[in-house]
C-alpha cells in the first residue's frame, strides 16, 4: 500500500463536508473521486497534498503518518490544481525547465518530446498568455512529464480540453500507473482507463472497484 486515508473527515465555514473516509491505493491504481459541486472533492485533494488540514483522521504514505514522513511524501507528490499553473510570461519550455529545476526531475526526459506528445510542438517559444486555454492546460499537464513524482493528484484534468486532449491525457496516465505510479483526480468525464484498477468515491455514497 502506497497511499491511504483512514476515518478522514473535512469541515469548512461550520458545514461538513464528508466524514469517516477511508481508502488505500496500492501501485497501478487509480482513484477518481466523484460528487456534487461543493461536496469537497478539491478540498480531499488539497489535504491529501498537504495544503490544507483534516478535521479528522489522516493521511499515510507506506503506512506512516505523512506528518513523518513529509519530505519523502512531499517529493512524491505531482499536483495540478484547476488552473493550469503555468507562468504567463514564459513559454512552454522555459515553463517546463522551471517545473523540473522545482521537481525531481526525470533523467531520461525530452523537454522536446514532452511538447510534441502534448501537441505543443510549434509552440514551445510562444509566451503561455498568447496561448488559448486547452493549450496551457496542456502546458500544464506536461509537467507531469517532467518528473519522477509516483503519485499524481489532478483536479479536472480534462478540463478545457478536446477530444483528442482529453485522449492524450488518458494516454498519460495509463502509462503512469502502468509504471508503477499511483493518480487520484477529480473529474466529470466518462474515462477511459482499461487495464488499469480504478476505484471510485462519490464522497456522499461510499468506495468502489472498476
Amino acid at each position: 500500500m502506497l497511499l491511504a486515508a483512514r476515518d478522514l473527515a473535512c469541515e469548512r465555514d461550520d458545514r461538513l463536508l464528508f466524514s469517516g473516509l477511508d481508502f488505500q491505493l496500492a501501485a497501478r491504481e487509480i482513484l477518481q473521486v466523484e460528487g456534487r459541486n461543493g461536496s469537497g472533492k478539491t478540498s480531499l485533494l488539497r489535504i491529501i497534498c498537504g495544503l490544507a488540514l483534516a478535521s479528522a483522521g489522516g493521511i499515510y504514505w507506506r503506512n506512516q503518518p505523512v506528518e513523518r514522513v513529509r519530505p519523502d511524501y512531499l517529493s512524491q507528490i505531482n499536483y495540478l490544481g484547476h488552473h493550469a499553473g503555468v507562468k504567463a510570461e514564459l513559454t512552454p519550455l522555459e515553463n517546463l525547465r522551471f517545473a523540473q529545476a522545482l521537481a525531481t526531475p526525470r533523467g531520461d526526459v525530452d523537454l522536446y518530446g514532452v511538447l510534441d506528445r502534448l501537441s505543443l510542438r510549434g509552440f514551445e517559444d510562444v509566451p503561455c498568455r498568447m496561448l488559448s486555454a486547452g493549450q496551457n492546460r496542456r502546458v500544464g499537464l506536461a509537467r507531469l512529464l517532467v518528473s519522477d513524482a509516483l503519485l499524481w493528484v489532478l483536479d479536472e484534468p480534462f478540463t478545457a480540453l478536446d477530444r483528442r486532449g482529453i485522449a492524450d491525457v488518458e494516454a498519460i496516465l495509463l502509462e503512469h500507473v502502468r509504471s508503477g505510479g499511483i493518480v487520484v483526480l477529480t473529474t466529470h468525464h466518462t474515462t477511459r482507463l482499461d487495464g488499469c484498477t480504478v476505484k471510485v468515491i462519490d464522497l456522499s455514497a461510499g468506495v468502489s472497484d472498476s
